[in-house]
């Protein structure tokens, strides 16, 4: 890259030489000398002269063109070339707008507002064609099957927006996403941002086998999810590199993709930072307790206490579907199995917890 910057200042400087040296010799009264009034010269000296500089200068231009490369990579391939197509149409307009300039009989005004009108409406181009990428391939694509169902069918069909699920970590590690995928009750495009991905490897790759076995289960979902839903699973390059909390990237994501977006979760703590920052979250478990058998205060049940509990003299016993039951007097039932009377019942997004005693009190 060093050598590629070198023999670019040797070639700008050629030019240079050539289109200012000569009005310099003029200046200078220099002009009627035959060795240095020549093209040939003018370009050697240029080169020569801008090589020379390129030594001092060279390492800071290599720095320069190595971020840019850095920051270019990072950049998805679809941002960069929506972004470039909005910058080449702002010019294509400035440049038009120009013709209407010059009957301007000003010369400040048709020399500089020419210059002005490129960069602002290149860079809103720009800006424009960025940000707004997702919905311009939303809208193509919905126009197209839009036209393929219309001739097919030879009648306007509607157009139906599908929505966006961001999954998170936990919920993909959990695995439950799939089986609810499978029964088709989940609708719409499911994206996997490539910083939960990141996520899920290095779980995959940690030293505790606990972390590692989550990991790769978490990465087997995924496959799973990818052969049953085909092309309705997509993984996205977005990232925001200011942020190092992946729930908190998931918010971002989820108000720059769009008021239909929705994070998929089953983390009570990401629940309530979605609610928070007025994003629309659904939480497996808040699924799963709702096709859970409804328990009535009053009803008889038989559990089995398996271990003591955090208040004096409770009992804790579970349910087939993990619900845990707090059985009041019940630590003297530890390993045996007894019928408990329920008293009360809690719900909340975390789980549900079941409060209950022995039926013999």
């Amino acid at each position: 890259m060093k050598k590629f910057v070198q023999i670019a200042f040797l070639l700008i400087g050629g030019a240079l030489g050539l289109v200012f040296l000569p009005p310099l010799y003029e200046l200078l009264h220099l002009s009627s000398n035959p060795w240095l009034d020549n093209p040939y010269v003018s370009v050697a000296l240029g080169a020569l002269l801008l090589f020379t500089l390129s030594f001092a200068f060279s390492d800071y231009f290599v720095k320069l063109i190595s971020w840019m490369e850095e920051v270019l990579f990072k950049v998805p391939v679809g941002d960069l070339l929506f972004g470039t197509l909005g910058l080449i149409i702002g010019l294509i307009v400035a440049y038009f707008l120009g013709f209407a300039i010059n009957s301007v009989q000003f010369p400040v005004v048709t020399e500089v507002l020419p210059i002005i009108l490129s960069f602002v409406l290149g860079y809103l181009g720009f800006r424009l064609g960025f940000r707004k990428r997702d919905e311009l391939i939303q809208l193509f694509t919905l126009r197209s099957n839009h036209t393929k169902k219309k001739a097919a069918e030879g009648a306007e069909i509607p157009e139906v927006r599908g929505s966006y699920k961001l999954l998170d970590t936990s919920v993909i590690i959990d695995g439950r996403i799939a089986d609810i995928s499978e029964t088709g009750f989940i609708e719409g495009v499911l994206v996997v941002p490539q910083f939960v991905l990141t996520e899920l490897q290095h779980i995959a790759d940690s030293s505790d086998t606990l972390k590692r076995t989550r990991g790769r289960r978490g990465l087997d979902i995924l496959k799973k999810l990818q052969d049953e839903r085909k092309t309705n699973v997509e993984i996205t390059d977005e990232d925001f590199e200011d942020v190092q909390e992946v729930d908190l990237k998931l918010v971002r994501l989820a108000k720059k993709m769009g008021n239909d977006t929705q994070i998929v979760t089953n983390d009570f703590n990401l629940n309530k930072v979605c609610e928070l920052h007025h994003v629309k979250v659904l939480n497996i478990n808040d699924l799963a307790n709702a096709v859970k058998p409804v328990v009535i205060p009053g009803e008889d049940m038989q559990v089995v206490v398996i271990k003591d509990g955090k208040e004096h003299n409770q009992g804790v016993a579970y349910l087939d579907d993990g619900t845990m039951i707090v059985v009041e007097g019940g630590r003297s039932y530890i390993g045996q199995a007894i019928t408990v009377t329920v008293t009360s019942v809690l719900q909340t997004s975390a789980g549900r917890m079941i409060f209950a005693k022995p039926k013999d009190d």
